[in-house]
């Protein structure tokens, strides 16, 4: 099972966490724009599973292996409405500190963000203004940190949403995913939504 903390606004995250056994853990923090930005997930959970969004050029193919600063071409699907190309740089992969995860609660004691940062960009020129994109991180050796982080680190890691004119090729933004692990560092970072990419990601490692 996955170790979930939440920083959502209120106590729901923890009556949330107590109805649903796959979370083993919760924690409230101050509101912040994250909500907003997760709401549409729901939609791409029923449909990102039923076929890729069609991919323009040369798309990086699955188990790709690549380094940070590489740049990955892949197919993105945020709702049904929301499908195209774009572009992925993991630009860097950087360690916190325990204290950075005091908005978490105590579930969140001993362990250590990372924070991966990315640039995304707008390959396929179709509409994906206010769509999020997040990677999972990856500990040493391979194995996915088994920890489900929903939002961010103002200042440190902010989880941002595509502007409103990410519509056309060439548009880009940078955003931050947020990772954490009590042992193994997470050294590497991975894409791995969609029917192609869930069982052989795309990886960036340092």
């Amino acid at each position: 099972m996955g170790f979930a903390l939440s920083a959502c606004n209120g106590d729901d995250g923890e009556s949330a966490a107590k109805e649903s056994p796959a979370a083993s853990a919760s924690a409230s923090a101050p509101a912040s724009s994250e909500p907003s930005s997760e709401s549409p997930t729901d939609d791409s959970g029923d449909g990102g599973n039923g076929g890729e969004a069609p991919a323009e050029g040369d798309v990086t193919a699955p188990g790709t292996k690549l380094k940070v600063g590489d740049r990955a071409v892949v197919p993105f699907r945020y709702t049904s409405d929301k499908k195209g190309t774009i572009a992925v740089t993991v630009t860097a992969i950087e360690k916190g500190a325990e204290s950075d995860m005091a908005a978490f609660g105590d579930k969140a004691k001993g362990m250590t963000p990372y924070f991966i940062k990315m640039k995304v960009e707008n390959v396929g020129g179709t509409d994906l203004s206010y769509a999020s994109l997040k990677l999972d991180g990856v500990l040493e050796g391979g194995a996915g940190t088994g920890v489900i982080l929903m939002g961010d680190i103002p200042g440190k890691c902010d989880r941002e949403t595509a502007p409103r004119d990410f519509t056309t090729k060439g548009a880009s933004y940078e955003t931050c995913s947020l990772a954490a692990t009590k042992t193994t560092p997470v050294t590497g970072a991975e894409f791995d939504e969609g029917d192609t990419y869930s069982d052989s990601p795309v990886v960036w490692a340092n």
